[in-house]
């Protein structure tokens, strides 16, 4: 899966993670301020926000660009010198470029989330009784609001259109890989459907749920600061009272509370996932086989081998009843928990309606991305049973032992794939 992708899977992934480390603190400690060398004068952190496109054109955006341009440039070279690898210039460029509009993506999130505080306090003050808003004040906030959802729009599509490509290329790196060792695999059970379906779930997963983590990974990076800023309008919170950065605390509480309950809610799912698809597999295999075979698919191995399809189907269904129970509970109460936060400050009259607005998206936008696991842990358990399946059938042909998962239904099932 990996390995017919990218160079070196294994030393491939550390690095890149210790080198995004590297360039991250690199920025955060002199990379930053390394651009007014180059004549990059950058405001002072306690200057106004940028309302509008202007946001993006500011100079620690245009450094930025060029920062990131150059440590992906870097990385780029040493490994395609390091370990030449077909796919390289997808693997290696593509991930940078998916990284890059997926920022992009996350910014202009940062500069709606900017535009909430001044055009919800222009419509308090046009509400009130000494008014200073005018009609064309609030027609300039919309027209600012609608350049940039159609810019976030753009630019949404154009990454959805690079992420088709990319993960097809991966798709066809893996049935390459795979077809090129077909006199080992055809005697598998369930090869073809390993090497066509799952391939193709595989790289469909992975468009979803790979875009998504790194959105979730760069939306805390963007909007951590701001809520980190934002807490210095509460002073307190229900029960817990006055404690620092209150908003942040509380959105990791509540997030990891979350991923505890999915986890625990949805622990046996993958693997009755994967153990689904192999019974799945052997009744189709008998089905197929008796098409040319008159001596196989008889009525009583039939019925057994779907007596099995229905076994695991009843104890799925089951499983993700009480999964799907805490899961809707939880995000229902995930609608009302930030206005249950501010109430304290609310009643006080300590912020105005805008900034109660910018609060409640950052603190949303926040806990979204602490909530990774649990706003995609029905599509992780998909993934974790692909990836089960295709590691199994990698060890069939590769001379290693079967995953664990792999090993649990043989000795259950009393089946070992030849």
């Amino acid at each position: 899966m990996l390995e017919s992708f990218f160079p070196k899977p294994k030393q491939f992934f550390f690095c890149a993670v210790a080198w995004a480390l590297i360039g991250v603190f690199s920025w955060y400690f002199g990379g930053k301020e390394l651009g007014q060398l180059f004549g990059f004068d950058f405001p002072k952190n306690d200057a106004p926000p940028i309302i509008g496109l202007g946001h993006f054109t500011t100079p620690d955006f245009l450094w930025f660009y060029i920062y990131y341009f150059f440590f992906t440039l870097i990385f780029y070279i040493f490994w395609a010198s390091y370990s030449p690898h077909k796919w390289q210039v997808w693997s290696i460029l593509g991930s940078a470029l998916i990284l890059f509009f997926t920022y992009y993506q996350v910014q202009v999130a940062v500069a709606v989330n900017n535009w909430y505080r001044p055009f919800y306090d222009a419509i308090q003050n046009a509400l009130s009784g000494s008014s200073t808003t005018t009609a064309s004040d609030l027609y300039g906030y919309i027209f600012s609001f609608l350049i940039l959802a159609m810019t976030y729009v753009l630019i949404s599509i154009a990454t959805s259109f690079f992420v088709s490509h990319y993960v097809f290329r991966w798709r066809t790196a893996m049935n390459d890989f795979y077809t090129a060792r077909w006199t080992l695999v055809r005697h598998i059970e369930g090869a073809s459907q390993r090497i066509q379906e799952d391939t193709m779930r595989f790289a469909s997963i992975m468009k979803s749920l790979g875009v998504s983590i790194v959105d979730a990974v760069m939306t805390l990076i963007a909007f951590l600061p701001v809520l980190l800023q934002l807490s210095e309008n509460v002073k307190e919170l229900p029960i817990v009272g006055s404690i620092a950065y209150p908003l942040v605390y509380a959105a990791l509480f509540w997030s990891i509370f979350g991923t505890i309950l999915m986890v625990v809610a949805g622990i046996k799912l993958p693997g009755l996932e994967f153990k689904n698809q192999r019974v799945e597999a052997a009744f189709r295999k008998e089905l197929v086989l008796g098409e040319d075979d008159d001596s196989r698919a008889e009525p009583l191995a039939l019925k057994e081998l779907f007596d099995n399809v229905r076994k695991n189907y009843f104890r799925i269904y089951i499983h993700y009843t009480y999964f799907n129970l805490f899961r809707n509970f939880y995000f229902q109460l995930n609608n009302l928990f930030a206005y249950v936060l501010l109430i304290p400050t609310i009643a006080l009259g300590l912020i105005t309606l805008g900034i109660m607005n910018q609060i409640i998206r950052a603190f949303s936008e926040v806990t979204s991305s602490f909530q990774y696991l649990v706003r995609s842990w029905s599509t992780i358990i998909d993934l974790i049973s692909v990836f089960k399946r295709l590691q199994a059938f990698e060890a069939a042909f590769l001379g290693k032992s079967p995953p664990k998962l792999d090993l649990e239904y043989i000795n259950t099932e009393g089946r070992v794939d030849k």
